[in-house]
Order: structure tokens, then C-alpha cells, then sequence
């Protein structure tokens, strides 16, 4: 007896067709799964004959139990096959005539039969309806995440018996419909705001206009300067997700399993420790995970202490900061993640910090500030377009009772002047003035003979690279957004080139 169910596999954020085929046949008690599964799938036997017990099933004892997951030459992994495989068990052992060619199962049991949420949900649903199944069978706890795809019919599974009865009568699983108002986003609200922060009017300048273009941003400055307090407000003004961008978020969570909701409807702002590893940072493991990243996509990767993360972890930015993307290559498949990410940086300009601040002696020999300096390279510090110093604080601005702005009249800024971004790239696939290309630049950001004589004698002095230049146009274009002019002009690329002149 036979039978073959549908199942998929989440591989990166694409996913793949997963056949479950079932056999039974009379002969000595076996149960064996085939087809590269991995432990916790070999694992799925003890699961099944709990939950098929539990849920008031018999099991067949004396019979040979074979399930192979189809293609054999994939590594599958993890309990999502657990629901197909025991639905297989079920309906051959008890002869039952059920239709399933146009669904998809997938779920992990318990071993009381309930199910368990399953991570990968969203990208596995998307890949349901594109291949033309209209229902997929999943635990009830994964339905919100799954709504999010219209044109296929979400059933909740609470458990293995609930299922059955559906199929088979009398109990009818409802299918979950899609909220009216999914796609609509509040401002979140913010533990941290930018009017909470005294002085420092040039560095939230700086945030402002990286928010406004995802420009990166480099902030160096003595210890105490308030350098971790401005990168965590900065969230607080950068513009709400789109629902494309929550979508693409999504997906990256719910492959990773660190969706805790149905969807993401905020900025991920990620900030791992300099002790990081390159893997967890870009991602990559034996079975390639997003990093920290691609979980940042959309959002901002925080690092604090930037010098004192590993050099060969820092270096591994590079290619991401460019292309957007992370390519992992493995011996059985080169997978892709998206990593469009703001990088805020912080450093102290020294090991003691204090080689900046006017009124306290830096104890550091020459060697040492050069040694701590060389920690970040010179092609990494060339891809952030904002390199800004974060003096220390002055006594009258701290004690002063006075607030600065409110991050919501900056992030209205910042939303005008992305607005005008969304409707120059509407026919390009670009969502901000820091990911144009080379032929983006030469279309919009012309330059008149003045702006033009500036560069011209900026690159000479300061000795920047091609990217640079191609950096300083880019943050030119956001700075005339933020003024709401159409062309660029002397003073935009004049302060463009304000946050260079202190690396370079």
C-alpha cells in the first residue's frame, strides 16, 4: 500500500518540493525514513507512534513502515515532515479514501498529536501557491504568517485527530482568512527619542540624512560622547515599513525562527557583540542560515566598539555593504540571503578614547593609536558615506532643561524625502539614493560647473577613490531630497563632503 503526500523545503528563503511517499506492507515491525533526513527527522518515528497513540489511532504493528522524502539526493532536515508523514500512516493503515493532490502538509507533533509551530512558514505558503496548490494543512499557531499570502486557503491544524476529522467527517476545519488591515503600519513607539539627547545638532544632521538615503554612517568620539544613545535612537526616525519590505523581512525571520508574529511591522535594528563569529555575522553553518545581516535587512546593524570586532569578520562586510546581498557557497548549493542594511558604526578614536577630547591627555604611544586605527581598513571605511565626530558633551548643554527636536518631525522629514526617492526609482529596482548604480548616478545627480569645480578639487586633496566620488554624489542627491530641490547644488555637495574630510 501506498500513498504520496505534499511537503516542501525551505532552502535559504526559496523553497523546494518535498514528496512524502508512504508505504505499508505485512512483516516484522519496522519504521524507517529514507532520503538524507537528518536527526531530528530520523527522530519523527518515536514522535509519530507517541501522537498516533495519543490521538486515539492504531498503530500498525506488524508491518514494515517506509517513508521516503523525494528527491533523494536533497538534505532535509528538521520536524516539519512530521504531520505529512503521520497523515501517510494513518490513512493506509485504516484504508481510508482522502484526496490530498492539491495540498500541502507540513508540521512538527507533539507527542500528545497537537502541533507545534514550524519555522519557514511564509516562504514554504508563497511556494504552495506558486506551484498551483490551493490548501496547505499547518499548525494553528503558523496561521497568521501564512494569511499573508492570498489565493490559497489556510487550514489551522490544533492537532492530528482534528485533521483526520476534517478529511474524513464530521469536524470541519474553518480556514483562516487574512485581516483587513494586514498591510497598514503605525509609527511604532520608542523607548528612545532624539529630543531626549543634549547638543550633538551635527551628528543627528548626519542621522538624518542617513536615514533618509540608508546611507552608512561611522561615529567616532571619546568615551561618554552619547555615541550608543544616537545609534539606538536612530530608529525612532527612520521611515515605516512598506509592506513589500515587511514581506521580505518576514521571510528572512521566519526561515531564521525568530518570528514571534505574524508579521514584522518594525525596522530590525541588530546589534551583536564584537565577539561575534563571521558566520553568525553574514551567515553560513553547515546548513546555511541567515546572519545577523540579513536579519538586519531593511533595518540598521548596530556595531559598537567597531574596531574591536575581528578583522576577517569585519573584512567579510565588505561584498554585503556593496551588492546588498550575501552569496554563501557550499559543496551541495550557493545560497543567497539579502542584506540591505544600514550599517551604524561607533569607535573610540583611540584605545583610551581620549585622542579627541580637547580637555583630557590621550595616554596612548603612536604606535598604539596606529596600530588600533589600521583594525578597520581602508576599503571598508571607503563603503560608509558619513564619517562624523562625536565631541564631548559641554556641562551647560547637559544640565539645560531645553529638548532638542522630536524624532517624529525628523522622521516626517525623512519619509518626505523618501517619498521623492520612490517616485524618481519607480521604474528601477531601487528603493533608495544609496543603492543607485552607476548609470542611476549619471541620471540623477547631475552637477553644475561650480559643484563640479568643488569635487574636482576634492578629490585631488582628499585622494578619494572612484567609490568615494560615487559616494559623495549619492549622499549630494539625498542631501538636495532632504531640501526638496530637484537639482543638486554647491552647498548639498559642499556638506557631502563634510563627512568625508575627517577620515579621509
Amino acid at each position: 500500500m501506498f500513498l504520496k503526500l505534499n511537503s516542501a523545503a525551505a532552502v535559504g528563503l526559496d523553497c523546494l518540493p518535498i514528496d512524502v511517499e508512504v508505504d505499508i506492507n505485512k512483516g516484522q515491525s519496522a519504521f524507517n525514513i529514507v532520503g538524507l533526513p537528518d536527526t531530528s527527522i530520523h527522530e519523527a518515528k518515536d514522535r509519530i507512534h507517541s501522537a498516533l497513540k495519543n490521538s486515539g489511532f492504531n498503530y500498525p504493528f506488524n508491518f514494515r513502515i517506509l517513508v521516503n522524502l523525494a528527491p533523494a539526493d536533497l538534505h532535509k532536515e528538521g520536524p516539519a515532515y512530521d504531520l505529512p508523514m503521520a497523515l501517510g500512516v494513518i490513512i493506509i493503515s485504516n484504508d481510508l479514501q482522502i484526496n490530498l493532490d492539491d495540498a500541502l502538509l507540513v508540521g512538527e507533533l507533539a507527542l500528545d498529536g497537537t502541533l507545534r509551530h514550524t519555522n519557514g512558514i511564509l516562504p514554504i505558503t508563497i511556494f504552495a501557491k506558486k506551484i498551483g496548490l490551493t490548501r496547505i494543512f499547518l499548525p494553528e499557531a503558523d496561521a497568521p504568517e501564512a494569511a499573508l499570502v492570498d489565493g490559497i486557503e489556510i487550514y489551522p491544524v490544533k492537532n492530528l485527530k482534528q485533521l483526520v476529522d476534517h478529511l474524513v467527517g464530521p469536524e470541519t476545519i474553518t480556514p483562516y482568512d487574512r485581516p483587513e488591515n494586514w498591510n497598514e503600519f503605525s509609527a511604532p513607539q520608542y523607548e528612545l527619542d532624539m529630543s531626549m539627547i543634549k547638543g550633538q545638532e551635527f551628528v543627528k544632521r548626519a542621522l538624518e540624512i542617513a536615514a533618509s538615503g540608508a546611507h552608512n554612517i561611522l561615529m567616532s568620539g571619546p568615551p561618554g560622547s552619547g555615541k550608543t544613545l544616537l545609534a539606538r535612537s536612530f530608529p525612532s526616525i527612520l521611515p515605516k515599513l512598506t509592506a513589500d519590505e515587511a514581506l521580505e523581512v518576514t521571510k528572512i525571520y521566519s526561515v531564521a525562527g525568530l518570528l514571534s508574529s505574524g508579521f514584522v511591522k518594525e525596522r530590525p535594528f541588530r546589534s551583536p557583540h564584537h565577539t561575534a563569529s563571521g558566520v553568525s555575522l553574514v551567515g553560513g553553518g553547515k546548513y546555511p542560515r541567515p546572519g545577523e545581516i540579513s536579519l538586519a535587512h531593511r533595518g540598521v546593524l548596530f556595531l559598537d566598539e567597531f574596531p574591536e570586532f575581528p578583522r576577517s569578520v569585519l573584512e567579510s562586510l565588505r561584498q554585503p555593504l556593496e551588492d546588498g546581498v550575501i552569496t554563501i557557497s557550499r559543496i551541495q548549493s550557493v545560497l543567497m540571503f539579502p542584506a540591505r542594511f544600514i550599517l551604524v558604526a561607533s569607535q573610540n578614536p583611540c584605545p583610551c578614547g581620549l585622542l579627541s577630547d580637547p580637555d583630557r591627555q590621550c595616554i596612548c604611544g603612536p604606535a598604539q593609536i596606529a596600530r588600533y586605527q589600521k583594525r578597520i581598513s581602508g576599503p571598508l571605511l571607503d563603503r560608509i558615506d558619513l564619517h562624523v565626530e562625536v565631541p564631548r558633551v559641554q556641562f551647560e548643554k547637559l544640565s539645560s532643561d531645553t529638548l532638542g527636536e522630536k524624532s517624529e518631525s525628523i522622521r516626517q522629514r525623512v519619509e518626505d524625502a523618501r517619498e521623492i526617492q520612490t517616485t524618481r526609482f519607480k521604474d528601477f529596482n531601487t528603493h533608495a539614493n544609496s543603492e543607485m548604480r552607476n548609470t542611476e548616478i549619471k541620471e540623477f545627480c547631475k552637477l553644475d560647473d561650480a559643484s563640479i569645480d568643488l569635487l574636482r578639487a576634492a578629490v585631488t586633496q582628499m585622494h578619494l577613490s572612484a567609490r568615494a566620488y560615487n559616494r559623495i554624489l549619492k549622499l549630494s542627491r539625498t542631501i538636495a531630497d532632504l531640501g526638496k530641490s530637484d537639482n543638486i547644488q554647491l552647498g548639498h555637495v559642499a556638506e557631502a563632503l563634510q563627512f568625508r574630510a575627517k577620515i579621509e
